[in-house]
Formats: structure tokens, C-alpha cells, sequence
């Protein structure tokens, strides 16, 4: 018996070591391999665990192993990288899915001698377990551009109708185990309506915020799965996902200047705003120009946004760093908390194409930057550069930090057309004096860029 909670401890520890190790694109690669050691040995014991009384279920046991792994590594080989968002999301689903399985089975174990902790614990990993796998499905739908944003005046008012009936199902059935043998089933529906419901009506603009939440969601929902088995590295790695995911959605929505209740209830982003009245004429420029810019420029920042991930823009963008950098250009790359889709969204997306980690510079430091760059460029970004935050009162982004990029001497916007962003705003940044426009897919562009700055020597 000691052996097995030594192997759960040095599991335990290989999972802190892994998540650790997350916080570093040169150690993330190693700390996915540890975790997923960790993680493998604990589930290895927990199957041949003495403990367990029947081992006669192995077969199907290791079969839905196999079967995951294979869908996991096939799905996770094909994914591009502008999927990757709606594939954490699906990862989290099921996640969360795992939880209610789990709950929904041991609910039905109940009987008049069972403890009240237990079965709080149960029903509540079955909430947010149906919860979480709900939600992250419709997050996953928006995502893919296959769910659209739905929000009426009272939808705000039903979800805390509906949070209350499902809480207080809970309640009922604790207090009255013996009383309805279909109560744990309406519970279990009524968790799975609320997550569809509750995470419908937020806008795209949110889904990095509303995505960390359903990851601590999911973390939170393992680990009370975890107490009701007593399994310590369940309970421990759901802590560490819960925890980190709200730690995650504390930052997002500090970078957002806005508070977790508005972000779910204020619906921004869930309709396009109407468009602002006639800003001015776009000032249009060329590949060369912008090219001879860039060349003679002493300092460049690159602006990477969700536009990069869609073209496939980044080991262009790092073909054309290089150019410049061995012309003596320093360039560096502003990285905004909730650029693209999902939280370090960018980073990930310039790890790929090896940029290095000391150039990805956060929106503080990039802002104190910005007086001495000589070009902004930005590359597929929109609400993260959008002025209206600063100036604009009737703005839905007013008072968000935002990378202030007219505070430098000039700015690039790369965009295939006038289309707002995803979250349907309109940015006055496009029509400012200081800002030319210039237009086509963002990975022949930058190409374009490159050439031109490589026949200038």
C-alpha cells in the first residue's frame, strides 16, 4: 500500500513540475511530457490499484484509453494552428464531460447511510462538470464561426432563474437522497441547459475570458470528483487546473478593465455596434514603401492578432524579423493579454515559428516602448489597438487597456478589408493621419515585405 502513495506523490510532483514548466516556450515542450508522465502513472495505479476489488472491466478500461488516445493524437496532428482555440475547448468539454460521468454514476450509489459531505460533493461535480461541458461545446461553436451569438433583455434575468432551480434541485435532493430516484437525472439536465444558456449570450470579443472560465470550471469539477474517490492526484491536478484558470480569468479581465460579473452578463461583443458616422478617407500604401520604412527604421513593433493565426502569417513575420534584424532593425512583438482567441493565444502562435521569448513583450513594457518605435505594424489585430478605448466614452472597449500604438511614429495596419472585427467594433485607429492601410492576405504581404527589404542592401 505505501508504494502506491509514493507513486501518486511522485505523480503529484511530476504535475507541478510540468505545469511549472508550461510558463516558459523553451521548457513548455518538456513540461507537457512530464505532466503527461504524471498523469499516465496515476492512472496506471489507480486501475491495478490492490484496492480495487474487480478487475474484470480492464478490457473496456484500456480500450476507451486506446480509443481516446487515438482520436486525441489524429484530432490534435490535423488541427491547424487557428484551431487550435475551439481545440482546447473541446479537450476542456470533455473534461468536463468526465466529471459528470463520474458523478452521475456514483449518484445513483446513494443510500440512506450515505454522508451529507458526499453527496454535496457529488451533485456539485455534477453541476459544474455539466456546466463546463456544455459551455465549451457552444464556446467551441462560436469559435468555429458554426454558433452565433444569441442574447435577448431577459436572458440575463433566466440564466439566474435557472442557476437558482438548479441549485436548488441540489439542495432538495441532498436534504431527500430517497425521496426521487429521477431527481439526480433532472439535475444532471438541467446542469447541461444551463451551460449551453449561460455561456450563448457572451460575445466573441469575450471567448478568452469565458474560455479560462470553463477551464477553472472543469479543474474545479475534477477535483470534487477527486474527494468523493479520494484520489489525491485528482484532487490535487483539479486544484491546479481550477486554480490557475482563475487566476487566468482575474488577468484577462483586469486586461479587459472590466469585471467577471459584466463579462458574463454585459453581453460585449454579443451584437455588432453601429457604425460610427463617417471617420474620414483611408490612407492606402504599398509593399515598397512600407518596406523602406521598415528598412530605415531603427525600432519595429509587430502587433500580432487573430488575422496572423488565419493567414498563417508567423514564420513569415519571423522570416521577415530576421531580414530586418540582420540590417541592424530592432524588432520586437507587442503581445496583448486577450489577443486572438484564447488566453496566450499569440505566444503560442510565434513559439511555433521559433521566435524567441525575450522579443514577445507584454502590453505594459510595449506601451513604455512605443514612444521610441519608429513603425507599428500591425498584423491582423483590431479591438486590442482600437483607440476608442482611451478617448471614446460610448465606447463598449472604453477603459480597457489597449496597446497605444498612435503614440508611436508610424503605423502599418495589415487587413484583407474594411470589415470590423470580431467583435463588430468599429476602430477609429484605421482612419487616424498617422495610419496607412495595406491590404491582401497578411502572409503574402509580409513575404512581399521581406523580399522588398532583402533587395534593398
Amino acid at each position: 500500500m505505501q508504494y502506491i502513495e509514493l507513486i501518486y506523490i511522485v505523480s503529484t510532483v511530476l504535475l507541478i513540475i510540468g505545469l511549472r514548466k508550461l510558463s516558459s516556450p523553451s521548457t513548455a515542450r518538456n513540461g507537457n511530457v512530464l505532466a503527461a508522465l504524471g498523469m499516465g502513472s496515476a492512472i496506471l495505479v489507480a486501475i491495478f490499484s490492490p484496492m480495487t476489488d474487480d478487475h474484470g472491466n480492464l478490457l473496456y478500461i484500456f480500450a476507451g484509453i486506446l480509443a481516446g488516445a487515438v482520436i486525441g493524437l489524429i484530432y490534435s496532428k490535423k488541427v491547424e494552428m487557428t484551431g487550435i482555440p475551439e481545440l482546447v475547448s473541446i479537450f476542456n468539454g470533455f473534461g468536463g464531460a468526465c466529471a459528470v460521468s463520474i458523478s452521475i454514476l456514483e449518484a445513483y450509489k446513494f443510500n440512506s447511510s450515505s454522508t451529507l459531505g458526499l453527496m454535496t460533493t457529488t451533485y456539485m461535480a455534477l453541476f459544474i462538470g455539466g456546466v463546463a461541458f456544455t459551455g465549451s461545446l457552444i464556446a467551441y461553436g462560436k469559435l468555429a464561426g458554426k454558433v452565433k451569438d444569441w442574447r435577448s433583455k431577459v436572458s440575463s434575468y433566466f440564466n439566474l432563474i435557472w442557476l437558482m432551480a438548479c441549485i436548488g434541485l441540489i439542495i432538495f435532493q441532498v436534504i431527500n437522497p430517497m425521496t426521487y430516484t429521477f431527481l439526480p437525472l433532472v439535475i444532471l439536465t438541467v446542469s447541461l441547459i444551463y451551460g449551453l444558456t449561460f455561456v450563448w449570450p457572451i460575445g466573441g470579443a469575450d471567448m478568452p475570458v469565458v474560455i479560462s472560465l470553463l477551464n477553472a470550471l472543469t479543474g474545479i469539477a475534477a477535483a470534487l470528483a477527486g474527494i468523493v474517490y479520494g484520489n489525491m492526484v485528482m484532487i490535487l491536478g483539479g486544484v491546479l487546473v481550477g486554480s490557475s484558470g482563475a487566476i487566468l480569468t482575474v488577468l484577462m479581465c483586469k486586461a479587459m478593465n472590466r469585471s467577471l460579473i459584466n463579462v458574463v452578463v454585459g453581453g460585449f461583443g454579443a451584437s455588432s455596434s453601429a457604425i460610427s458616422a463617417d471617420q474620414g478617407d483611408i490612407k492606402e500604401t504599398t509593399a515598397n514603401d512600407t518596406a523602406i520604412m521598415m528598412r530605415y527604421a531603427q525600432n519595429v513593433m509587430v502587433i500580432p492578432g487573430y488575422g496572423m493565426a488565419v493567414a498563417q502569417a508567423q514564420k513569415a513575420c519571423k522570416e521577415l524579423d530576421k531580414s530586418l534584424s540582420s540590417r541592424g532593425v530592432n524588432v520586437n512583438y507587442a503581445i496583448h493579454p486577450v489577443a486572438g482567441r484564447m488566453p496566450g493565444h499569440m505566444n503560442v502562435l510565434l513559439a511555433e515559428a521559433d521566435v524567441p521569448y525575450s522579443k514577445l513583450i507584454d502590453l505594459d513594457d510595449a506601451n513604455g516602448m512605443l514612444t521610441d518605435t519608429d513603425v507599428c505594424l500591425v498584423v491582423g489585430a483590431n479591438d486590442v489597438v482600437n483607440p476608442s478605448a482611451l478617448d471614446d466614452p460610448g465606447s463598449p472597449i472604453y477603459g480597457m487597456p489597449v496597446l497605444e500604438i498612435l503614440n508611436s511614429k508610424n503605423v502599418v495596419v495589415l487587413k484583407r478589408s474594411m470589415n470590423k472585427g470580431y467583435s463588430g467594433i468599429e476602430n477609429p485607429l484605421f482612419f487616424h493621419d498617422k495610419t496607412k492601410m495595406l491590404f491582401g492576405d497578411a502572409k503574402d504581404t509580409i513575404e512581399s515585405l521581406n523580399n522588398e527589404v532583402k533587395v534593398m542592401d
